[in-house]
């Protein structure tokens, strides 16, 4: 018993010992780790606040678009995209503004609009679709070397069926009816069978097979 208490008397003074000398680390450790924790959250709630409010920002700019102000619209959408360009609802916002200038022919507006949405879209799947509309915007304006550019740097696992028909487009407008028609092929293949686009692409071929018995 003597040898017991000796032995748990030792180990509390090494423990002591041992407190003294790394006490003041180990506290310090501690709260630094709080204070890791408490910036982390508070990170995370000023995040979530800085996304409740750009989603409020933009159903307001929906709104606005619904009702044919379009004065108020754009407001909105510019303070998105000035006090809240990392977030997704300003690259919506964007988006939706390179729409309205396409619809009045602004086609340099739009393409600009869509330019200032790729270069702020940190979600890679948003930035595909942004590029996708670029390529779009490029092949209107007759731009087809810069439209197959923005195609390719699109990843090879997004939004295939349509980045394939689109370049499909693009193709036949430069007269390349076998390339063309290969990419429209592999559009196919990356869509459903229930998808609605198929039936539009089947049209796509068909038009190239006529052409083509027709230049034979």
């Amino acid at each position: 018993m003597a040898f017991e208490e000796y032995d748990n008397y030792e180990q509390s003074e090494r423990v002591q010992k041992w407190l003294r000398e790394n006490g003041l680390s180990i506290v310090a450790g501690i709260a630094i780790g709080l204070v890791g924790i408490f910036g982390w959250q508070q990170w995370r709630n000023h995040q979530a606040r800085n996304e409740s409010m750009a989603s409020q920002l933009y159903k307001q700019a929906q709104i606005a678009q619904a009702s044919g102000k379009q004065d108020i619209a754009a407001q909105f959408s510019e303070q998105l995209m000035t006090d809240y360009a990392k977030s997704p609802y300003a690259i919506f916002a964007a988006s939706d503004r390179a729409k309205q200038q396409l619809q009045a022919k602004q086609l340099d507006k739009a393409e600009a609009s869509l330019a200032w949405a790729e270069s702020h879209a940190g979600d890679p799947a948003l930035k595909s679709l942004t590029q996708l509309r670029i390529a779009q915007v490029e092949l209107g304006r007759d731009n087809t070397a810069a439209a197959l550019s923005t195609l390719d740097r699109i990843p090879a696992n997004d939004y295939q069926g349509l980045v394939q028909e689109l370049r499909g487009d693009v193709l036949v407008k430069l007269g390349r009816s076998d390339d063309a028609r290969k990419a429209y092929q592999a559009a196919l293949s990356a869509l459903s069978e229930e998808a609605p686009q198929r039936g539009a692409l089947k049209m796509k071929l068909d038009d190239l097979a006529v052409a083509g018995k027709q230049g034979a």
